[in-house]
């Protein structure tokens, strides 16, 4: 597996990481077992960026990935969040932050982390005080690297002020491209980039169905791209994009993959799975490589991106 270099003065880790949020939630049924053996077959393929979260089961997901890297946690690079509550509210006060670190780190069983992220923006703490509680964290060792997710270009300025922001995790693929109007700050500050849902929801792997056909629990039967409308229009792109990786001899999603890593070496998708057939199928796109001919026909297929919003519009972060 190719390496990767995240932000500035970063940790190196691998072209592509892993996203463990699926093992837990939003996608329907769980899988402990299943998540811990595919942790390790990733770690076996290359990878070595696992990412994971308090909210992802309120602790559950983040003992899943401890167990699963505890044979070699110090070869790998771990990143959790802190900033929501289990009512799905905000909490970035100082205490608040230090005291889920800490129930991060013995979820975990570790004794740092390698990259804690401030979830999602807490519009009712400055951004100042949360990169001042990180950055005690880092002096007394509990942290490595500071990272903010779904955070505009003012609020990433003043973190940075404070402590140095190594990645921005947001969400970034084909179908999904705002992200691009922060690229210019990212880069300016020397601020790696994590793409999460590289894959669009699944909607870029081919195994897509309408909205309703999903089990309960599983959010894509409330997101806007997969209602009728836009759902046909989506599939439709898809198909294109998808006759393209045929062209290519590759699979839709290594299309997807290769597409994000060909916009910057400075841009690590993290897309995750529970099978182990489609991990493999994931990293082997970190192999290959787009022509400028393939770079214009998926731009002429998705200039702005898919039809319809990500999420519905209370879900919608809001970038300051």
């Amino acid at each position: 597996m190719q390496k990767r270099k995240l932000g500035a003065s970063g940790p190196d880790v691998s072209a592509i990481g892993y996203g463990a949020m699926g093992i837990s939630v939003g996608y329907g049924s769980e899988g402990t077992q299943n998540g811990i053996e595919i942790i390790r077959q990733a770690f076996d393929l290359g990878v070595t960026l696992f990412d994971t979260a308090e909210m992802y089961g309120w602790g559950e997901n983040e003992k899943i990935v401890g167990e699963a890297v505890k044979p070699f946690r110090d070869d790998v690079v771990l990143a959790t969040k802190f900033g929501f509550t289990p009512q799905f509210g905000r909490n970035s006060r100082p205490e608040h932050i230090r005291k889920v670190t800490d129930n991060s780190l013995r979820f975990l069983g570790v004794d740092h982390i390698d990259i804690l992220y401030q979830h999602r923006i807490d519009p009712d703490v400055p951004i100042e005080d949360v990169a001042g509680a990180v950055k005690d964290l880092i002096l007394e060792g509990k942290v490595k690297f500071f990272g903010l997710s779904e955070a505009g270009p003012q609020t990433m300025r003043r973190a940075h002020a404070v402590q140095p922001v190594t990645a921005l995790q947001t969400e970034y693929s084909i179908f999904e491209r705002t992200l691009e109007t922060l690229l210019p700050t990212t880069r300016e500050l020397g601020i790696g980039v994590v793409a999460y849902s590289p894959l669009a929801h699944g909607f870029l792997t081919g195994a897509v169905k309408p909205a309703a056909e999903y089990e309960e629990g599983d959010w894509r039967r409330t997101f806007p791209r997969w209602q009728p409308g836009n759902y046909e229009k989506n599939v439709e792109a898809a198909r294109q994009l998808a006759l393209l990786a045929q062209d290519k001899g590759t699979s839709l999603s290594q299309l997807a993959l290769v597409w994000l890593l060909a916009q910057g070496d400075d841009i690590v998708p993290i897309p995750g799975t529970r099978r182990s057939e489609r991990l493999k199928d994931n990293l082997q796109a970190a192999e290959l490589s787009l022509t400028p001919d393939d770079l214009a026909r998926i731009a002429e297929i998705l200039p702005n991106g898919a039809f319809g919003s990500r999420y519905e519009e209370y879900m919608l972060p809001e970038w300051v």
